[in-house]
């Protein structure tokens, strides 16, 4: 492990299928003001609001709603709910959803008491919150973000064409508590537990793909991506199978708790692309990371050899002999193809609404990362998304 670093992570997990009854240890330590969020409505299909509520009100809380966000959720929308927040004098966020709806409520806890723009202040400027939080709670439904053990928050501007995440330094903005129960997870379209699912991949190969050092985060990292094939393999032919599904559910906290990111410098750039095309499509996120990474990774294979060679080898498996080393790489990265297509996942961005026209706007809208093995030039980023395009 090369450098020095802390590592420090205040959220508390719930896990399991009975995990929801532990929000009546938490709300205990929050004053009356609750202010619920969720999503599109699906909650309440599925009876899973009916149950939070219940909680709530024998908790004796007060509750305000902010309800329909996105899973792109939008600068217009943040501003709606800073000002349902500040009008409840919220105590408490909670979050009830998937990533988006976590990431939303600490961009709306970072908001509530500070001055200024948030838009302008947290995702332009990347500024710290100087002010006082609100505290967040998690009650996920929907796997891939790790969002419920983090401080990262993406806003999309669409007037502007960005999606922009920050990862927050300060520890106030994790979630002081999620409760993670694999059932809320069982009723996912197909389409979106794949994406969940690639996102969580993505995540892990981000930090993973950067260093030569001989550091203990890679083989963590290699671990969560043998046991993330193994179980998406079940959960693709069998949905309902509690146990692969509980797994993915694991897998993807620990993918992003900045856990595997330490004595390392991170790449992120897969993230950078496919947040462009996001920005510009409202498309799903793991489908937008799926649609970019081969053309990225094969471009900085040369410039991470090593590592690509090493991933073939420990993550598929790939027998290296008689081989040399870029045969074996370039081996490893069409085993990663042939998974992402038994997922059926997007492998274009043409095929979620982007077009040669969009090119240079894509590429603009583009932030160029430091971390991995190759910083993009603005023509390289451009011949990524022409790639992606096909």
């Amino acid at each position: 492990m090369l450098g020095n670093f802390s590592y420090c992570n205040p959220t508390k997990l719930y896990f399991g299928d009975d995990s929801l009854k532990y929000l009546n240890a938490e709300l205990p330590k929050y004053g009356k003001n609750v202010v619920l969020i969720y999503g599109g409505g699906s909650i309440k299909k599925n009876g899973i609001y009916d149950e939070v509520v219940k909680i709530l009100e024998a908790n004796g809380k007060n509750t305000a709603e902010i309800a329909g966000v996105m899973p792109n959720p939008t600068v217009e929308k943040l501003y709606e709910g800073v000002e349902i927040a500040r009008g409840h004098k919220a105590d408490l966020l909670l979050a009830v959803g998937g990533g988006s709806v976590c990431d939303y409520a600490k961009a709306v806890s970072v908001s509530v008491h500070c001055g200024g723009d948030p838009w302008e202040k947290y995702f332009v400027r990347f500024e710290e919150p100087e002010c006082e939080t609100v505290p967040v709670g998690c009650v996920l439904t929907m796997v891939g973000t790790g969002s419920e053990m983090n401080a990262g928050a993406v806003i999309t501007n669409r007037a502007a064409n960005r999606k922009i995440g920050h990862v927050f330094a300060d520890e106030r903005i994790m979630p002081r508590f999620s409760i993670l129960n694999p059932k809320y997870t069982l009723t996912l379209p197909h389409y979106q537990m794949v994406a969940g699912i690639y996102d969580i991949f993505s995540h892990i190969c981000e930090q993973y793909f950067s260093g030569e050092d001989d550091n203990t985060s890679d083989y963590i990292a290699e671990g969560l991506m043998r046991s993330l094939i193994h179980s998406s393999r079940i959960a693709n032919k069998d949905p309902q199978n509690y146990q692969a599904r509980s797994n993915i559910m694991w897998t993807a906290t620990w993918a992003l708790n900045t856990l595997i990111a330490k004595g390392k410098t991170t790449d992120w750039m897969v993230h950078m692309l496919g947040q462009a095309v996001g920005a510009y499509t409202d498309a799903t996120h793991g489908m937008t990371l799926a649609a970019v990474t081969l053309p990225y990774y094969r471009m900085i294979l040369p410039a991470g050899l090593p590592k690509f060679r090493r991933f073939a080898v420990n993550v598929w498996n790939v027998d290296p002999a008689g081989k040399d080393d870029r045969a074996v790489a370039e081996e490893g990265l069409a085993a990663l193809e042939r998974w992402m297509r038994e997922l059926s996942l997007v492998m274009n961005i043409s095929d979620l609404g982007a077009t040669p026209g969009m090119i240079e706007g894509l590429t603009d809208a583009t932030l160029s990362m430091k971390g991995g093995y190759k910083v993009l030039s603005r023509r390289e980023i451009s011949e990524v998304f022409r790639e992606s395009l096909k």
